[in-house]
């Protein structure tokens, strides 16, 4: 299959396709009994789930453009190269959180993986009002293990060199990160989109010179500093779950950058359904103890990163960064424990403005968060995503400013409260 010319799937082909690929017939049985369905709602990528005899999986393609918005913007085949690249490095860095590869096809821009059962996106739980035991927990360890093992703390010195080469080479995804999250949510780029009632508060924003100025500072940090590999798309969509299992899915974006971005990406996510759950309440506040839930996971998966990094950085401190041999060796122990204070503290400063970033361009930018999205009432949906967007504009500039945790979710809470239309 992988010799002939890139052909897009469809349902109706995939089984005469792939069906002779023997790790795909041992996983699911007889392609002749194959049933596919299409469910890819994503905006890059064509998504079946392959059911057969004996087990399913999901097989994932890359279009030639962005489907979200059609052949006009063409998009490399290639991102499907460093989605297989990336989750084969995260299931070594952090094993069972990805799901498992079981077949990858580069010239056809194919990965074959485990189907989730009966796992289901994270952001429609949050929707819905649901809860997970052990999210936070689990989704700290993975970016603290990923990003710590996949750094010069801990990788050898050319293999990681070898592994920023190639993955800084996805470089038309890292472009729509580039502009879509740090750029134009700030002036009137052409693909942007917004609930009109926000137009007050965006004109505030897009004169706001401190904030456009820190937006600038966060990109310039995503752009040079490639510090180790990133999920690069890492949010409550890129997030499976049933009620005690979390994994987490869709690192096509995957490039070598701060160690902040996955962390903040994440935790604003989490913010937007904090802040949009009034307008999913049944009656108003049905969904305040829901929503300290929310902060919880928040905090839970900030305290879960940081003591899984504090813990590789004591036991698998192996690169060529703070190496032992000039601390630990020499009875220096304490000058290790600073150093560590002194990374987590520029990895928070990071995460809180790529955090406040992400939280703006998923209400001002091309691609939006189900969260608000759902929410019909337009009023409504413009009063909240307002909280979000100014609550947005306190973490990014003031991300030299707050120092902990409980500072956030203080800010959450008040922000939770106000009234900016």
């Amino acid at each position: 299959m992988s010799q002939q010319a890139y052909e897009a799937l469809s349902p109706e082909t995939l089984a005469a396709r792939i069906g002779a690929i023997e790790a795909i017939r041992n996983r699911i049985g007889d392609p002749a009994a194959w049933t596919v369905r299409e469910v890819g709602d994503g905006n890059l990528n064509l998504v079946f789930i392959v059911d057969g005899p004996d087990g399913s999986v999901v097989v994932k393609q890359a279009l030639p453009y962005v489907r979200l918005v059609g052949d006009s913007w063409p998009l490399p085949l290639k991102r499907a190269f460093f989605e297989y690249n990336a989750l084969i490095r995260q299931a070594e860095r952090d094993p069972g959180s990805v799901p498992e590869v079981f077949h990858f096809d580069e010239e056809q821009a194919i990965v074959v993986m485990e189907f989730l059962a009966p796992h289901v996106i994270l952001r429609k739980v949050l929707i819905e009002g649901g809860r997970v035991e052990g999210l936070a927990e689990m989704l700290g360890r993975f970016c603290a293990r990923t990003l710590f093992r996949g750094s010069d703390l801990a990788m050898p010195t050319a293999r990681r060199k070898a592994d920023a080469a190639m993955f800084l080479g996805n470089v038309e995804l890292c472009d729509i990160t580039e502009n879509l999250v740090f750029s134009d949510p700030y002036f009137e780029a052409e693909m942007n989109h917004h609930t009109p009632a926000l137009d007050p508060v965006v004109k505030l924003l897009r004169e706001d010179i401190d904030l456009k100025i820190a937006s600038q500072h966060m990109k310039a940090a995503f752009a040079t500093n490639a510090e180790t590999m990133l999920h690069g798309d890492l949010h409550s969509g890129s997030v499976m779950v049933t009620e005690t299992e979390t994994k987490v899915i869709d690192p096509e974006f995957a490039t070598y950058g701060p160690m902040g971005f996955d962390v903040g990406m994440l935790i604003a996510n989490f913010l937007h359904a904090y802040l949009s759950q009034p307008g999913h309440a049944e009656t108003p506040g049905a969904r305040d103890a829901y929503q300290e839930w929310i902060l919880g996971v928040v905090a839970d998966l900030w305290a879960a990163f940081e003591d899984e990094f504090s813990r590789l950085w004591r036991s698998e401190r192996t690169g060529i960064l703070y190496q032992a041999s000039l601390f630990e060796d020499q009875g220096h122990a304490r000058g290790a424990e600073q150093a560590r204070l002194e990374r987590l503290a520029a990895i928070w400063r990071d995460t809180l403005g790529f955090c406040g970033i992400e939280m703006h361009r998923r209400i001002l930018s091309l691609a939006h968060n189900a969260d608000f999205e759902k929410i019909e009432d337009e009023a409504t949906r413009a009063r909240l995503e307002a909280r979000a967007l100014m609550m947005g504009r306190t973490l990014a500039v003031a991300r030299g400013e707050i120092t902990s945790m409980a500072q956030v979710l203080d800010l959450a809470r008040a922000t939770n409260k106000e009234d900016y239309l």
